[in-house]
């Protein structure tokens, strides 16, 4: 019952030429994943294969200057690994989740710790030093 499904999928008029680029795209990213280093892999990823040239998308500015560094060493690591390609291109891509990673995060303070800053408070003056301390202790979210 499942044969037309896989007929238009594999068909070249059909959604073959989309699924076989997917695979390909899988592919590419196992042999990006294998070749690239590890930090600039964490930072990156692959984006697209057009013409025989390799797109990257980097988190940053400097990812994105390290790789283009490592163009040629990218590049020939595809063509070892049987993978037509001419170039590899990098592109600024910033993560989809920059919006929570705006978002302060509440760490809450031991209670030896608040006691401690506490104390330290009634000793000082009303000096800015007091008031930030005070400023603190009302915002921090207290741990039992």
């Amino acid at each position: 019952m499942h044969k037309p499904l896989e007929n238009f999928l594999e068909a070249a008029d059909g959604a073959g030429r989309l699924v076989s680029h997917a695979r390909l795209l899988a592919r590419l990213d196992q042999i990006y994943q294998s070749i690239a280093p590890g930090h600039l892999r964490q930072s990156s990823k692959l984006a697209n294969y057009k013409a025989g040239v390799v797109i990257l998308h980097a988190a940053s500015g400097a990812v994105a200057a390290k790789l283009r560094q490592m163009t040629p060493t990218l590049t020939a690591g595809f063509l070892q690994r049987g993978i037509e390609c001419t170039g590899v291109e990098i592109k600024v891509q910033a993560p989809d989740n920059q919006e929570e990673s705006r978002l302060p995060t509440v760490k809450p303070l031991a209670s030896g710790a608040c006691a401690a800053l506490d104390a330290l408070r009634e000793r000082l003056p009303d000096t800015p030093l007091r008031q930030a301390i005070t400023h603190l202790l009302d915002r921090a979210a207290k741990s039992k």
